[in-house]
């Protein structure tokens, strides 16, 4: 047992977390790619393969931690490179770059739900599709989250004025300890909620 979770439930967390992250990067890269940007193809981004995309603390221990601590599962992979100048659409290029991932997770989301209602499930089968769906939605809602260097941050960057733009550059190195010092300081609760709402809209 880990907390209220047994041995399989983690498992099934885990290997939920790795397939939709894998997808979700790869989006970033073909994205990017299709917007004429090879970078993060020549860095072999553009892939299905998870080894790409995976950081040992970011990607596994953090969101097993957190999914502990606060119910729910917070991560990140290794960021997907790209080069600003050769992206179309400058600014713009950026922000659909940065939307292609968290925007994948919901729309797997609500496919796995729309199977989930159209076809009889055994107990195991209902256990994973449950938890994929639920991953998705976190993952959907946390990186839609707009502080640095989260993906949110990428598409309010291309619509802020210069003045904001120069603040989210200044703490986009500090990015990631702001968002664990708010999941501390309760904003974790306020993200579950969240989750939970976008969970009711989908079919």
């Amino acid at each position: 047992m880990l907390g209220s979770y047994t041995v399989q439930d983690v498992l099934i967390i885990v290997i939920c977390l790795i397939i939709s992250i894998t997808i979700h990067e790869m989006m970033h890269a073909y994205v990017g790619y299709k917007l004429g940007d090879t970078t993060a193809l020549e860095q072999g981004r553009l892939s299905l393969n998870p080894l790409q995309h995976i950081d040992p603390f970011t990607t596994i221990l953090l969101p097993i931690i957190t999914l502990v601590l606060f119910h729910a599962p917070f991560l990140a992979a290794k960021p997907v490179p790209f080069n600003p100048l050769r992206v179309k659409y400058d600014e713009y290029g950026a922000a659909l770059i940065a939307l292609a991932g968290p925007v994948t997770n919901l729309v797997l989301a609500f496919l796995t739900a729309l199977v989930a209602r159209n076809f009889v499930l055994g107990s195991l089968a209902a256990d994973v599709v449950s938890t994929f769906i639920v991953i998705n939605v976190v993952l959907f809602v946390f990186n839609m989250i707009p502080i640095p260097p989260l993906d949110g941050s990428r598409v309010l960057y291309a619509f802020a004025p210069e003045g904001l733009q120069r603040i989210m550059a200044q703490i986009e190195p500090m990015g990631f300890f702001i968002i664990i010092a708010l999941v501390l300081l309760g904003f974790g609760n306020a993200l579950v909620q969240l989750n939970q709402w976008v969970l009711q809209l989908l079919p």
